[in-house]
């Protein structure tokens, strides 16, 4: 049996016009006729309001003004449509045309997810940045195993060098390079007796009781995903209504800085002749922490927005999907 759905105001004259027509056609073209009221919901109102009434046949669709003949050609072809997918075994499309609307579990696990999406992305960096954390905590009380998983698991997605890493539970928050110039510190070389260029054993030394033990995310990590967070909270707590930031600030504000200040040091330190000209340097940690902070907040600011727009599209259409089976589900319930 076709399913024939009439999106229409409530109190439309035209709906008497149409049944009378659909009940015409009832006996060349058995079909079960669904009245879904616009105006009983926002979203519906929003989508028909300059098109209703809406009459779809199956997979065809009649707006605004359409008579006898119109109608049923529409029929006619959607019984043509029916018995082709029937005889190709398209169930999907055999139930879209032969079956009354009903949400299956995708749409409720998309609907649940298009409502909750940006509490997981909170959790789940604020998770990240939690494990990170708890490593030196485990460190700390000894629980060696569990807090050397940890920076295992982390290992690939962060250098974890020493003296770019800040530390919990020690003398200092951080113990930079000398070629840092930080004052008032005492240096990574000082600390640990090591090479400050023998990167294995800075990548590797995860520290001890005196200087602390390090977070298994580097400094600028750190700052980049604390201000992802950040962000990511003030934008759930605000609707999801803050406008993206333009590309050309994301590049400026983002890019710009980490760029410079991560690059600069990098090239430095290669020994490359043809680089002699560039001052050898260091990144402090204060230059990580607002250089990774911009470049976070700067991602989620640009990032955050156009997604909510993109699944905002998805969102609208799942609730128009609900609003027309409450309203036929309620219709059957008072049968």
């Amino acid at each position: 049996m076709i399913q024939v759905t009439l999106f229409i105001r409530d109190g439309d004259p035209e709906i008497h016009r149409i049944q009378r027509i659909l009940t015409a056609c009832q006996n060349d073209f058995p079909h079960r006729l669904n009245i879904i009221f616009i105006d009983r919901a926002q979203v519906l109102e929003d989508e028909f309001k300059t098109k209703a009434p809406v009459l779809d046949i199956g997979v065809f669709r009649l707006i605004k003004s359409f008579d006898e003949e119109e109608i049923r050609f529409a029929f006619m072809r959607a019984d043509e449509r029916l018995k082709e997918a029937q005889q190709k075994g398209n169930d999907v499309l055999v139930r879209r045309i032969s079956e009354p609307i009903q949400p299956s579990k995708s749409d409720r696990l998309s609907r649940w997810f298009s409502n909750h999406y940006m509490v997981i992305l909170n959790l789940f960096t604020f998770f990240y940045v939690f494990f990170a954390v708890l490593a030196p905590t485990f460190m700390k009380i000894d629980w060696q195993v569990p807090a050397r998983v940890i920076y295992k698991v982390y290992s690939p997605l962060c250098h974890q060098l020493a003296f770019r890493s800040f530390y919990l539970f020690g003398s200092q928050a951080y113990y930079p390079r000398a070629l840092a110039g930080v004052e008032d510190v005492i240096t990574y070389g000082e600390a640990t007796g090591f090479d400050e260029n023998d990167l294995t054993a800075a990548r590797n030394f995860l520290g001890n009781d005196v200087m602390g033990y390090k977070i298994a995310l580097c400094q600028r990590d750190i700052a980049i995903y604390l201000a992802i967070l950040g962000f990511g909270i003030i934008f759930t707590l605000t609707g999801k209504k803050i406008k993206p930031l333009p590309w050309f600030l994301w590049i400026l504000i983002g890019l710009g800085p980490i760029g410079f200040d991560g690059f600069s040091q990098l090239l430095s330190q290669t020994n490359l002749s043809f680089l002699n000209w560039l001052p050898l340097r260091e990144s402090t940690p204060l230059l990580r922490v607002i250089t990774g902070g911009l470049f976070g907040l700067a991602t989620a600011w640009f990032g955050f927005p156009y997604l909510e727009e993109s699944i905002q599209e998805n969102r609208r259409d799942l609730e128009k999907k609900y609003a027309i089976v409450n309203q036929i589900q309620n219709k059957e319930g008072t049968l």
